[in-house]
């Protein structure tokens, strides 16, 4: 009863507005230019967390690419972008109870924008962060260090908020840019966690949470079984001759850019 009672409160009200704004047009224009105009700078704005990414994009990529010739290896596995979607953005906004306004989304929502860089090794991670925050033009937000205190299900990554400058055409805007740095077990685990959060009807979920976690630990632990084996491997081969360095440095010459 009280069901129907709301409803039919709800309809009456709905039936004054829409009467309301026949009565006047002018409110009607206004509303519609109102709701045109956000859409638009929504979508510029959208256009400037899409630049960001690639400046911060591009300096990974960079990053790699001097790791590859100075110590021959790619530190970096793969890199993916995202925006976003307009929905989460907003139901991140009202669960804090807060407008979609374009002041909040810039102000409160800290990762419209996001990287996520793949590496193969532990120790990749934290030389690839170390060098991007290094540089003069990347602002810190926040750093949260899912890797030394994993999360309660056993996610693990490193998760960094920063400022990056973007240059248009006519101004300079400090865009944030979430950047989520992880090995590639770590990375494997977390998109199957994702998928299976999602399922429905799922039975016997408390199992399937502590297996989660400990397949989340076995991984860990696999990472850094590869890092030491790794490590015991560069070892042997910094054994060199002069000769052997010499051979190396003129084998980079003919490097292809």
């Amino acid at each position: 009863m009280e069901q129907e009672d709301s409803s039919m409160i709800f309809k009456e009200e709905l039936q004054r507005e829409l009467l309301a704004l026949m009565d006047a047009p002018d409110l009607v224009f206004d509303r519609t230019k109102g709701i045109v105009d956000l859409m638009v700078d929504y979508q510029e704005l959208l256009m400037m967390y899409k630049c960001a990414i690639k400046e911060v994009r591009t300096k990974f990529e960079v990053l790699d690419t001097e790791f590859s010739v100075r110590f021959e290896r790619n530190p970096i596995s793969a890199i993916r972008t995202r925006l976003k979607h307009s929905k989460s953005t907003a139901d991140k906004l009202a669960r804090n109870g807060m407008a979609f306004t374009l002041h909040n989304i810039e102000t409160y929502v800290n990762d419209v924008a996001g990287i996520r860089v793949i590496c193969s090794y532990i120790d990749d991670i934290y030389e690839i962060a170390n060098a991007l925050l290094a540089q003069d033009d990347i602002t810190l937000v926040n750093r949260k260090d899912y890797i030394v205190f994993p999360k309660p299900n056993g996610y693990r990554s490193l998760h960094l908020i920063v400022k990056v400058p973007v240059f248009f055409a006519n101004e300079k805007r400090d865009m944030k840019v979430e950047v989520q740095i992880r090995t590639i077990a770590m990375d494997f685990w977390a998109s199957l966690e994702h998928q299976l959060k999602y399922k429905q009807d799922i039975h016997d979920q408390e199992e399937i949470v502590r297996q989660l976690k400990a397949c989340a630990d076995v991984i860990a632990s696999t990472d850094e079984e590869m890092l030491g084996i790794r490590q015991k491997i560069e070892a042997c081969s910094d054994a060199r001759t002069e000769e052997d360095i010499l051979l190396e440095k003129l084998s980079k010459v003919d490097l292809s850019v």
